[in-house]
């Protein structure tokens, strides 16, 4: 059994009125059990030399429906200003700016393409690193 780990740490000095420093880790199983998850894309990256809409980055039907997969995506870029949007189906759940990262839990509805992970960038050039962690 594979045993995969995430761990997120938030810090700040100045957020809040007081220090904020905030640590969660978690097991990644797979859905209803205590077995881990033992499938991975392995770590990818996607070269844009033009500026995308709507582009595929992951299609739900290459995995099982309504399980307990994990996404991992990330804007390489150094460029403050360039962004990726990060949409499942139609509905864009928010933008990485450079060096952003998301980590989230998918269901991977295989009942057509609403569940599809489709990107947008906002220039030229740009590489995307994903990786998902799935059960089959």
């Amino acid at each position: 059994m594979a045993t995969t780990t995430a761990t997120i740490t938030l810090s700040s000095a100045d957020l809040t009125g007081d220090a904020l420093s905030l640590s969660s880790t978690a097991t990644l199983t797979k859905a209803g059990n205590v077995t881990g998850l033992d499938q991975t894309t392995g770590v990818a990256r996607k070269f844009f030399a033009a500026q995308q809409s709507g582009e595929a980055l992951i299609l739900a039907a290459d995995y099982t429906d309504d399980k307990a997969h994990k996404v991992y995506i990330k804007n390489i870029s150094t460029t403050a200003a360039e962004f990726i949007t990060i949409k499942i189906g139609v509905t864009e759940i928010g933008r990485l700016y450079a060096g952003d990262f998301m980590f989230i839990p998918w269901s991977a509805d295989t009942t057509g393409t609403a569940a599809d992970i489709d990107i947008d960038t906002s220039a030229v050039n740009m590489t995307v690193e994903y990786l998902v962690i799935y059960e089959a």
